[in-house]
C-alpha cells in the first residue's frame, strides 16, 4: 500500500498497519516532501511525488488521507492508475464528486473503500448484536450527540474545519451518521437547521497560534433523521458548545434503552435500561478487539472481490448524501428526500 497524504492522522493509520498482516507500506506522499520523509523514515516505507506513487507497481491499494477538498482529486487519480482505494472520511467534498469517484472505480473495477472504521470495533458492534438480537425491542428513536468548543483550540492547521466540506457536520458526523446506520439501518429523509456564531475563530497552539482564520462554514447543526425502519434519529453536531454531560449516541426501544459508546473510538461500554430497571453495562458481543484505524482498510483487502467491504463506498456515499441534504434543509426550512441507499453492512462477529 501507498499513503497519500501524511499530516497528523497517517500516525495512528501506520501504527496499525505495523500489526495488520497483508498490509504493507511501501510509499508515502506528500505535497510537502518534508513530512513524507518524516513518515518514510520512521516506516522504512520510500518518500515519492504523488504521481510517482500512483505508477508505482508495488503499491496495489492507496490509502487517501490528504485533507477532503483532495479526496475526489486523489481517488480519481488512484484508480485511472488502476489501484484500489481506501480513503479517509468524507469520500469526498460533494455527493457529485463522490458519485464520480463510484462510477470511475466501477468501470476500472477496482475496490473502493471509505472511513471511518470505527464503528468495526466492538463498541458499536456489540450495541448492533444487543439490537439486533431483540434486547430492546422495537428500536423507535435515537439521539447522537458531538459538542466541542471547537478545533482550533488543538490543531496547529483548522482552516480546513471552517470552510464547506468541514464544520462539525462534515468533521465529526461521519462517525455518527455511520454508526446510527449500522444500528438502524438506511435514512430515507431529513430536516435541519444550523447556525453560525462567530466570523472567525483564532488558533490556539502550534507555530500559528494567535492567527485568525475565517469561518465561511455552519458551526451547529441539528437535524432530524427518518430511518427506513421508522425509527428518528436526532442529531446535535456543534463547534460552538463548552461540554455536554449527554451521551454520545442513545437508542431507545419499546422494550429498553441503550447507550452506544463515543463512534469517534473503537470501543467503550454499551449499557442497557430496561423499562424496569436501572443502567447495567452488558457484556462484548462483537466486533474486532484491540481495533484502530487501518482495521476498515484490512476488511477491505480481506474481502472477497464480489462482496462490498462493511466500510463501503456506497456507505459513505448514503452518509455524505445525509450530510448534505441536512445542510440543504437548513437553508429551506424543508424536509429533504435522501437519494441513496445502502445495505446495513454485515456484522462483525467477536474477533
Amino acid at each position: 500500500m501507498g499513503i497519500v497524504g501524511c499530516g497528523a492522522i497517517s500516525g495512528a493509520y501506520t501504527t496499525t498497519i505495523e500489526r495488520l498482516p497483508g498490509l504493507h507500506l511501501t510509499a508515502v506522499a506528500d505535497l510537502d516532501p518534508g513530512r513524507a520523509k518524516t513518515v518514510a523514515d520512521a516506516t522504512g516505507a520510500r518518500a515519492l511525488s504523488v504521481p510517482d506513487l500512483l505508477s508505482d507497481p508495488d503499491v496495489d491499494i492507496v490509502l487517501n488521507l490528504t485533507v477532503p477538498a483532495a479526496h475526489a482529486e486523489v481517488a480519481l487519480a488512484a484508480i485511472a492508475a488502476g489501484k484500489d482505494v481506501y480513503g479517509e472520511k468524507p469520500l469526498a467534498a460533494t455527493k457529485g464528486e463522490a458519485l464520480q469517484v463510484l462510477r470511475a472505480a466501477d468501470t476500472a473495477g477496482v475496490r473502493l473503500g471509505c472511513a471511518p472504521d470505527t464503528v468495526l470495533g466492538t463498541g458499536v458492534q456489540t450495541a448492533r448484536r444487543h439490537i439486533d438480537d431483540g434486547l430492546i425491542g422495537t428500536p423507535i428513536a435515537a439521539t447522537a450527540v458531538m459538542a466541542t468548543p471547537g478545533h482550533e483550540r488543538w490543531h496547529p492547521n483548522p482552516d480546513f474545519y471552517y470552510v464547506p466540506g468541514g464544520g462539525p457536520l462534515f468533521d465529526m458526523g461521519p462517525y455518527y451518521i455511520t454508526a446510527l446506520i449500522t444500528l438502524l439501518g438506511p435514512v430515507s429523509k431529513v430536516i435541519g437547521a444550523a447556525s453560525r456564531t462567530r466570523a472567525e475563530r483564532v488558533i490556539a497552539s502550534g507555530p500559528r497560534a494567535g492567527t485568525p482564520i475565517p469561518v465561511t462554514t455552519p458551526t451547529h447543526v441539528t437535524g432530524i433523521l427518518t430511518h427506513d425502519s421508522g425509527a428518528l434519529s436526532t442529531l446535535v453536531m456543534s463547534f460552538d458548545s463548552a461540554a455536554t454531560r449527554a451521551p454520545h449516541i442513545e437508542i431507545h426501544g419499546d422494550q429498553a434503552s441503550l447507550i452506544v459508546p463515543d463512534p469517534n473510538h473503537f470501543d467503550g461500554d454499551v449499557l442497557l435500561h430496561p423499562v424496569d430497571g436501572t443502567w447495567r453495562p452488558l457484556p462484548v458481543r462483537a466486533g474486532y478487539r484491540n481495533a484502530a484505524r487501518g482495521y476498515g482498510l484490512a476488511d477491505l483487502t480481506t474481502t472477497p472481490p464480489t462482496q462490498l467491504p462493511r466500510a463501503s463506498a456506497l456507505l459513505a456515499l448514503h452518509v455524505l448524501d445525509i450530510m448534505e441534504s441536512l445542510l440543504t434543509s437548513t437553508t429551506t426550512a424543508q424536509t429533504v428526500p435522501i437519494t441513496t441507499t445502502c445495505e446495513r453492512p454485515p456484522p462483525v462477529p467477536l474477533t
